[in-house]
């Protein structure tokens, strides 16, 4: 086996999601709940239960790189990976910055989730423009043109926005988005309406933000989907033309092929 493999982690407010890479490309994904009280020590049994499912020992793995939105973690996913796998552990883009202008006003302020997924769309499509819908925690718009990132649109996730409306509210039921169905209705019950009332309603959003972005970018623009709420919204969104559900795996590989960590 190869020791020429890199681990990827994208460590998000709702979950890590992990996937190992090497010459051939990215492999499986795994996915874990973020918890701020994770330690360098229970990560690492978590990875090295990842590991022994894809049949591969901690010493095939030489590095990881990270694309992090948790602070407090960098620390304890740094540490996990000098423990199990003697491993260099570079944040992207920190350590390693992707083959792209960040033109935010303070470029520290930018989320590496954003830029990294901002990066791989660039390397994947054509484009002159390209927009980045991620259906994550929040939802985020991210505008690229040409080798440029200039920013975007941050509003509530859909999975976040319904939790809201579950444990803020004394009478309205829990309800789950399967239940909206694929055609709006008037809706003569109350799990069902917020069903409805937040798919469609959230499709309607992201329709009319991409609709009114692309006035603001070139004629040449494309619409990439990623994130955890993309497989429920994009069948009711007109205006995206692209799904890319490892788009920000792509990224970090990317990342690793141009620093000839790959």
């Amino acid at each position: 086996m190869s020791s020429n493999k890199c681990l990827l982690m994208d460590a998000g407010n709702s979950s890590i999601k992990l996937a190992l890479a090497g010459k051939n490309g990215l492999g499986t994904s795994f996915e874990l709940p973020t918890d701020m009280r994770e330690t360098s020590d229970s990560l690492g049994l978590k990875i090295l239960a990842f590991f022994e499912q894809e049949q591969i020992k901690p010493h095939d793995v030489h590095a990881w790189l990270i694309a992090s939105v948790v602070p407090r973690l960098n620390p304890v996913i740094k540490r996990s990976g000098k423990n199990i796998c003697s491993a260099k552990v570079y944040q992207v883009p920190r350590d390693l910055h992707p083959a792209i202008t960040n033109r935010y006003d303070n470029p520290g302020e930018l989320g590496a989730d954003r830029l990294v997924s901002a990066f791989a769309a660039r390397m994947i499509y054509p484009h002159e423009g390209i927009i980045v819908v991620d259906f994550g925690t929040a939802t985020t718009f991210d505008c690229v043109i040409k080798k440029d990132y200039y920013g975007g649109l941050i509003c509530p996730g859909l999975y976040s926005a319904a939790q809201s409306l579950n444990t803020l509210t004394a009478r309205l039921p829990w309800f789950s988005m399967e239940e909206a169905g694929d055609t709006l209705e008037i809706c003569r019950g109350t799990a069902r309406g917020l069903a409805q009332g937040t798919v469609f309603g959230f499709a309607a959003m992201t329709d009319g933000l991409i609709s009114g972005l692309k006035k603001l970018m070139p004629q040449d623009t494309l619409v990439v989907a990623t994130g955890g709420g993309a497989d429920v919204l994009i069948p009711l969104c007109g205006y995206v033309d692209e799904l890319q559900p490892a788009l920000l795996h792509q990224g970090l590989l990317f990342t690793a092929i141009d620093n000839k960590i790959l």
